[in-house]
């Protein structure tokens, strides 16, 4: 791990290239962490750049330094036109559409640019890095538009917008205030970047927003899942579930990683519960009708697979999340651009590490994942609903006489809603190959578009988690709340501290809104793991 610098203010990330985790990146994206560059990495900087300007000096034919771009590589360029081709470039390429992306996506993307340039193999000055090192500090956000990268060179088109920023064009937000780029650079006194051999190039050619979207995408996912596992909880306990499907002795003998996590944690967020079963009390209840004939009962001795089933489903989930991890992991530390530079073997690679594939593949991955947690939530919502499967609670939680009083019958809709509209999102984005740059790029990723999808997706999922648990504590209030387990009792709680017991029917829009944003801030786990301790 590379050394975080401490004083007196905040806490430096330190970039090496190599070493940036998804937590730091969240730090920075959502805390403003302020971040520097190692020595080493700058020396890496200074070296690569002058080979570069040797090269492009003696009229080396490199890609992007002498030549044109694209399909157009067959032009060679004359070394005197170093700046004029690389501002061409970031000019004509910055053409996304529709709204900007929030500024934490913004600061994730100077912050992963930043990282890949600091492993030396770009050929950028030190000058141009501390321009952007200056926007990202001084909170200079570029206004990237979300709509048009195909991921294939990397997300071209949003990095062009940021790269113009550096370069005094375009717009950025600064200090809340949305400026032409050169009079936010002017009001954060950085001076603007005049561009030299292969800079165009090396500022947007890179998976740097794919990979953003995918981390802050990541790093709230294990905060939905944990989540989804408390209102899991939290059902088993109003629906009266047993305790048995989550007993470490049937979970070790198919020992995938997130399944034996996820039935750890229904272990310990039912225990201490007085409205779940055992095992042995369902048998007992039943061994009675054992009577010589064939004897229909009320109890059943299994639940049905939404209550049963909780780990082997949220595990498969997060095993992908952990797929998805690794891998945007590997690309936030990656040198992602074209041609790479290798000054000590003097050496230029003109490969196609910019291609997204390895970022869009398990983002697609992500998605169906994130959308199966919906999926089995309201599954779940209805079975509280349901009087025929809700163990004696009121039909659809009615708070008053049915047929008078609706309940948790509009919402339903809603979590059905948002579960179909996911399952339109899960179509892969990674499959979605369109030729284009006169069929130089005959295959592309689609990556940004993937991330996009998957954070709609994860969105929809914190609603319907939102709808389960307001159901589940309206059981609770029924079945009554003394009776839940000490980890039931805190989710129970954290949600009541914004949204009361549902004593007639109301609109309930802004409830929802309310308990998914407790959700994405994470105050519901926090307040579950006060009490029983971190959850895997």
């Amino acid at each position: 791990m590379k050394p975080l610098k401490t004083g007196a203010g905040p806490r430096t990330v330190v970039l090496t290239g190599s070493s940036l985790t998804i937590g730091e990146l969240v730090a920075v994206s959502r805390q403003d962490l302020p971040v520097d560059i190692g020595p080493e990495s700058m020396e890496a900087i200074g070296r690569s750049r002058h080979m570069v300007d040797l090269w492009g000096r003696s009229g080396k034919v490199i890609y992007g330094v002498t030549t044109g771009f694209g399909e157009m590589v067959q032009w060679l360029i004359p070394p005197d036109c170093e700046t004029e081709l690389q501002e061409n470039l970031i000019r004509s390429h910055a053409a996304n559409v529709g709204d900007a992306f929030p500024r934490e996506v913004v600061r994730g993307v100077l912050l992963l640019r930043l990282n890949c340039l600091s492993k030396g193999y770009s050929g950028v000055r030190v000058e141009t890095v501390k321009t952007l090192l200056g926007m990202l500090n001084e909170k200079v956000h570029p206004q990237i538009p979300e709509l048009g990268s195909v991921g294939a060179s990397g997300d071209l088109s949003p990095l062009a917008h940021a790269a113009l920023v550096a370069c005094g064009e375009w717009f950025a937000e600064y200090k809340g205030e949305v400026l032409p780029g050169s009079e936010a650079l002017h009001r954060a006194r950085i001076r603007k970047l005049d561009l030299g051999y292969k800079e165009g190039l090396a500022l947007i050619n890179g998976t740097s927003v794919m990979s953003a979207v995918g981390a802050l995408l990541i790093h709230d996912a294990d905060t939905l899942i944990k989540t989804a596992e408390i209102a899991a909880a939290l059902a088993a306990e109003v629906l009266h579930a047993s305790t048995k499907p989550f007993d470490e002795i049937g979970h070790a003998v198919k020992p995938h990683p997130g399944q034996m996590a996820s039935a750890r944690n229904m272990r310990t967020l039912l225990a201490g519960s007085r409205l779940t079963r055992s095992q042995e009390e369902i048998e007992k209840a039943l061994e009675p009708s054992l009577n010589g004939s064939v004897t229909q009962v009320d109890a059943a001795l299994q639940n049905a697979y939404t209550l049963r089933c909780v780990p082997q489903v949220m595990g498969a989930i997060r095993d992908a999340v952990e797929y998805a991890r690794r891998a945007i992991e590997i690309e936030m530390n990656s040198a992602t651009d074209n041609p790479l530079i290798f000054p000590e073997e003097a050496d230029v690679f003109h490969g196609g590490n910019f291609h997204g594939q390895t970022v869009a593949i398990p983002l697609d991955t992500l998605a169906i994942a994130l959308t199966q947690v919906g999926v089995i939530s309201e599954r779940r919502l209805d079975r509280m609903l349901d009087k025929n499967h809700n163990e004696g609670l009121p039909p659809f939680l009615v708070p008053g006489p049915a047929g008078l009083f609706c309940g948790f019958a509009g919402v339903q809709y809603t979590a059905t809603s948002l579960v179909a509209e996911n399952r339109t999102l899960c179509m892969p984005a990674s499959i979605q190959s369109i030729p284009s740059n006169g069929g130089n790029q005959d295959i592309v990723s689609m990556g940004l578009i993937a991330a996009r999808k998957a954070s709609r997706i994860l969105k929809h999922a914190e609603y319907i988690l939102a709808i389960e648990l307001l159901a589940a504590c309206q059981a609770a209030d029924i079945r009554g709340t003394s009776n839940l387990s000490p980890a039931g009792q805190a989710a129970y709680e954290s949600v009541r501290e914004y949204v009361p017991t549902l004593k007639k029917d109301r609109a309930m829009s802004t409830d929802i809104s309310k308990i998914a944003e407790i959700i994405r801030l994470r105050r519901i786990v926090t307040d579950v793991e006060e009490t029983t301790g971190p959850l895997a």
